[in-house]
């Protein structure tokens, strides 16, 4: 994969006040190693995301981003190490607390239900806000009424945000599947997270979607901290606060955009040992 100048300009913050104090983290881990049998997928692996920031995660295939990931939303116990919130350890982290801790996912498929609406999908994003359950709700049982009205309105705000409540009756599998990923995505923001974790939402995008999907990303900054695994390099170095690169399960570069491009390391792991002699 070719690391290429930034092609589009988002405004992004790049100076020395983006570095993260771990007291000021909204989320990170600090150590984490996972071993699947005899194969070493982190090896003592550590980053932050502070508040309002987008830290980037990126690196070759096998590096270990979505081993990183799935540690990050609970799919995955560390062997040693230690997930973070807002500074203290997380016990037990399990995918169906997320919503609970105002953390917010997207995988790298869509994820969506098949038998449900555009609009149903994304009210599955807002349950937590709903007093009587999104059962409750779908299935009209007593006391639901009140909270189907506020899951609807939050599950129409976040459609409008992502220029897809035209779609709001339809089916997922009805749909283009790049009107699919922004459909996930709302149903993501429809639960008014702090910490966004985005898994390759740039997949399956063109040049022009990708450039929008990028000025949404800076734009939830305003009111939340997004972690970015990304293979899609022109994205990582345009949004990203922050990046830190992985290799073979070990952090080999740590910074801003501009220090992580020109680091040897990291030309090393994408290009080769023969490129930083060139």
């Amino acid at each position: 994969m070719e690391l290429r100048p930034v092609t589009v300009p988002l405004g992004k913050a790049t100076d020395a006040d983006a570095t993260t104090d771990d007291q000021a983290a909204v989320f990170g881990v600090a150590g984490v190693s996972v071993r699947f049998g005899g194969l070493v997928a982190l090896d003592d692996v550590s980053f932050s995301v502070g508040p309002g920031e987008v830290r980037g995660v990126i690196g070759p295939n096998g590096a270990g981003k979505t081993t990183l990931f799935n540690v990050c939303c609970g799919f995955v116990r560390p062997d040693t190490g230690t997930v973070l919130r807002h500074g203290r350890p997380v016990r037990g982290l399990r995918p169906h607390r997320l919503a609970g801790m105002g953390i917010a996912r997207t995988l790298q498929g869509v994820g969506l239900f098949a038998g449900l609406t555009v609009l149903e999908n994304v009210m599955v994003g807002a349950e937590r806000h709903a007093r009587a359950g999104f059962a409750s709700t779908l299935f009209a049982l007593p006391r639901s009424d009140r909270d189907e009205r506020a899951l609807r309105e939050r599950a129409v705000e976040a459609l409008v945000e992502l220029g897809v409540e035209s779609y709001a009756a339809r089916l997922p599998g009805s749909l283009p599947y790049p009107v699919q990923k922004r459909v996930s995505l709302a149903r993501a923001l429809a639960g008014a997270p702090d910490l966004l974790l985005l898994d390759e939402p740039a997949s399956g995008l063109g040049a022009d979607e990708m450039t929008e999907l990028g000025e949404l990303i800076r734009s939830l900054t305003a009111r939340m901290s997004v972690v970015l695994v990304e293979h899609h390099m022109d994205l990582v170095m345009s949004v990203c606060d922050r990046i830190t690169v992985l290799d073979f399960g070990k952090v080999v570069a740590d910074g801003t955009p501009d220090e992580v491009r020109d680091d040897p390391a990291v030309i090393d792991a994408y290009l080769g040992e023969e490129a930083t002699h060139r």
